[in-house]
């Protein structure tokens, strides 16, 4: 099966061919780290780790670059406010933002380059652009012109003549148009600046991308994605500087991220709707976060609501039931391929019924990433199963092997069954302690445990061992008794283990 691509640059949908056979390189344009991350960040990035992981799945090597924007106005004002200098301010925040997205199980880029880092490879961009026509120097200030780039408006599909209408020169912009941007800032009291050709000041937003991704991947590369509100005028920028400076195509395919939506509302500050993902993390299971956000095609708005949060819930713990039945029923065992020879007719229906799981996955995710409809794919799978297992109730250990790994693998895709990102803690809640203890006593009178931790692991080895009997009754017992104290167990490859809900 090919894998279709909708290229925000041609507006349809186009087969993917990599420019180089068996490598993918692909840029996203990171966060400007004046404060936490948050929902929108993790809708963003949690769409480029799925879109990373299926061509993985696909076995393409994927190098995956992500800047830090670390020099900005908002970075330099709420430095200022601190009175912290600008670069010590962006690290925090830096750190504090890649932390969370961890714990929201969102897999690293492979390349975090820093705007910082990367000023002299801006200055040359710039001066490259300056020597082929493309800008020109104001009084410090450095300008890209737009009429000059014959191209401009070829991602947004815009006119000239039709931006031009409404524009204007700002006050203490020096630009010969009022479409021209700005790709040097003469330097202000109280900025960080940097000494340049046209006198010390530091780079405009947009050149940073267009330097980072041709210095890291080299011109034309594979993928470049980002969020819908970067589309215009950050994109249309960046490749009108690219061009301008190369004389090459920029990126070969566009992929942009449907804007998320809170309670039906665009979140924005003004709304006070902004929710932090560290303070999402304190009521919701992050594996509930992520398969929320993969039940929403990449490019439309999904709605960020409690009740979608509740469902996602439901639908997550139902997928979780069959992988603990197919490991039982396997003896917890993973088997990565089947002898057709081996399996009888009865067999045959089940393997057919996995087999048509893994074709209607690949399908769905080879249509543009159609995570709804692989999410659709999967509850389906989970229906097969339950209604074969419940007519077969001893089905081939092999089968079940098989199942469960085709499972896990292509549930991983999606970011499903990953161990815990959150860190645990050591609860120390004395109402909370004797509420396990009443709890474990119903299945051990005898256990002794110093702490909550110990309490909780305790209760994950009482389960397995019920597992290993197939004492159902008692292990899903424990499960039920753990939630209603505000736990729940996550069934990973390495174990089961506990978390807070």
């Amino acid at each position: 099966m090919t894998l279709k691509i909708y290229n925000t640059l041609s507006r349809k949908i186009e087969n993917f061919k990599s420019i180089e056979e068996g490598k993918v390189k692909m840029y996203v344009c990171g966060m400007t780290v004046y404060s936490d991350a948050h929902i929108g960040h993790a809708r963003t990035y949690f769409a480029f780790d799925l879109i990373r992981r299926y061509l993985e799945y696909k076995k393409y090597k994927v190098y995956y670059v992500q800047n830090i924007t670390d020099v900005d106005d908002k970075i330099i004002n709420a430095a200022n406010k601190e009175g912290i200098n600008a670069l010590e301010y962006s690290k925090r925040f830096t750190d504090r933002c890649l932390n969370d997205l961890d714990k929201l199980g969102i897999r690293r880029a492979d390349l975090y380059p820093k705007a910082s880092e990367t000023i002299s490879d801006m200055i040359n961009m710039i001066q490259n652009i300056i020597q082929r026509g493309f800008a020109y120097v104001s009084k410090g200030d450095v300008y890209f012109s737009v009429e000059k780039f014959k191209n401009y408006g070829k991602l947004s599909g815009q006119k000239i003549d039709d931006m031009l209408i409404g524009a204007r020169i700002e006050p203490g912009e020096q630009k010969h148009n009022p479409l021209d941007f700005t790709l040097w800032k003469k330097a202000k009291s109280g900025e960080p600046a940097w000494d340049s050709p046209w006198g010390k000041g530091r780079p405009g937003w947009h050149i940073e991308c267009s330097t980072m991704s041709g210095k890291y991947l080299g011109i034309p590369f594979d993928i470049h994605g980002g969020g819908m509100d970067l589309r215009f005028p950050h994109h249309e920028n960046e490749i009108a500087q690219a061009e301008a400076a190369t004389g090459k195509d920029f990126a070969k395919y566009w992929m942009h991220i449907g804007l998320l939506t809170v309670n039906g509302e665009k979140m924005s500050k003004s709304l006070g709707n902004i929710v932090n993902i560290k303070d999402l993390l304190n009521s919701w299971d992050s594996e509930v976060l992520r398969f929320f956000f993969s039940q929403a095609h990449y490019r439309n708005p999904p709605d960020f609501n409690e009740k979608a949060l509740e469902n996602s819930k439901k639908g997550l713990a139902r997928i979780r039931r069959l992988k603990e039945k197919l490991e039982e029923l396997s003896g917890n065992t993973k088997e990565n391929k089947i002898d057709e020879k081996t399996l009888n007719e009865e067999d045959m229906q089940f393997l057919k019924i996995i087999n048509n799981f893994i074709n209607d996955f690949e399908k769905s995710m080879d249509d543009d990433f159609n995570t709804p409809k692989a999410v659709s794919v999967i509850y389906d799978f989970v229906n097969k199963c339950n209604k074969y297992i419940a007519e077969n109730p001893n089905p081939n250990k092999k089968l079940c092997g098989y199942a469960v790994f085709k499972l896990i693998q292509l549930g991983q895709i999606l970011t499903l069954f990953q161990p815990n990102f959150t860190e645990k803690k050591e609860f120390t809640d004395e109402a909370l302690y004797e509420k396990l203890m009443i709890i474990i006593k119903k299945y051990d009178k005898n256990v002794k445990a110093e702490n909550i931790n110990d309490l909780l692991n305790l209760l994950l080895e009482l389960r397995e061992k019920a597992r290993k009997k197939k004492d159902y009754k008692i292990s899903d017992s424990i499960r039920k008794d753990l939630e209603e104290a505000g736990f729940e167990i996550q069934d990973t490859l390495n174990g089961s283990i506990w978390r807070k809900r």
